[in-house]
């Protein structure tokens, strides 16, 4: 079987995207868990939304994410961009895992303003990768994208209106 064909029929690699996404998910979700009465403390923009929401969108994205990957690593499309875009997929999961230890763990909007701030770029290339392979890939972290814009946002104010 050629090496296209053993790659397309394989669901390996889009098991490893979902567990590395449920993986990020949960682990995101372990370390702000904990974290919640301190972010209560925190003064916040009249646009924030209530906690109740991240639970929802935040599934729903990763979902997302999930899917993606599963359609970029099945596309047909250079194997080097394949290759690149799956290392950015997981950069870009990383740094979102890295952000709530940033801000929740550490308790840093500062420092969980820079790690946000790379996650969009990591998310922003992610996209251009995907779509050299699919463009559905790169429409599907759309979402995220949007998501982590107005996250940024947030996350701008909350340090901003609790600066000591």
């Amino acid at each position: 079987m050629p090496a296209t064909a053993q790659r397309k029929s394989s669901i390996a690699a889009p098991l490893i995207a979902a567990a590395a996404c449920a993986a990020a998910l949960l682990i995101g979700g372990v370390l702000t868990r904990p974290n919640l009465d301190w972010y209560a403390t925190l003064a916040k923009p009249s646009f924030a939304p209530p906690n109740s929401i991240f639970p929802v969108v935040w599934p729903i994205l990763y979902a997302l994410m999930a899917t993606s990957a599963w359609l970029a690593w099945r596309a047909p499309g250079k194997e080097e961009d394949r290759k690149l875009a799956m290392i950015w997929f997981f950069i870009q999961l990383a740094i979102g895992v890295l952000w709530s230890v940033a801000f929740f763990v550490m308790h840093s909007p500062a420092a969980g303003l820079g790690v946000i701030m790379a996650f969009l770029v990591a998310i922003a290339v992610t996209i251009v990768f995907f779509d050299r392979l699919s463009r559905l890939a790169a429409v599907l972290l759309m979402p995220l994208l949007l998501w982590v814009c107005f996250a940024t946002g947030l996350n701008a104010a909350v340090l901003l209106l609790n600066w000591r």
